[in-house]
């Protein structure tokens, strides 16, 4: 709109014709099934077509259409202990005393095996500490 068309006009010349758009329907948010995310995103690898003219076609912006593709790359560089939680069997030995020995104080270790590794874990050690050694573990075996 230009400057002079907002200037105040007498009655006896007509108004400029304005575009009104309107808009009908339910609203613009939709709902993507798993499946026809998966089939857009694999529009975007398949064929020559940019990104945003994919995005375009089915009415996305090409921002959501980025995010759909990063959500669907594997992850990489996460570490691999960090994927999910697991158990591991405890075998705990009852330690006889011998009445020949005498007994030493020993500070408490505990003992994982993971693999052919095994490692000895003294009571004291921090959480960090323990989980950088039990990655860098299983990371190995």
């Amino acid at each position: 709109m230009s400057d002079t068309e907002l200037l105040l006009k007498p009655k006896s010349e007509p108004e400029p014709v304005r575009r009104l758009e309107v808009f009908t329907g339910a609203g613009r948010r939709r709902r993507w099934s798993s499946e026809q995310k998966a089939r857009i995103v694999s529009e975007t690898y398949e064929t020559e077509e940019t990104v945003s003219a994919v995005a375009r076609r089915h009415g996305l912006t090409p921002q959501q259409l980025f995010g759909w593709r990063r959500n669907a790359r594997p992850r990489v560089g996460k570490p691999a202990c960090e994927s999910r939680a697991v158990f591991a069997p405890v075998v705990v030995d009852a330690a006889r005393p011998c009445a020949a020995v005498p007994i030493a104080r020993t500070h408490t270790v505990i003992e994982i095996v993971i693999g052919s590794a095994t490692v000895r874990i003294p009571a004291e050690i921090d959480a960090m500490t323990l989980q950088t050694v039990l990655c860098a573990v299983k990371a190995a075996t």
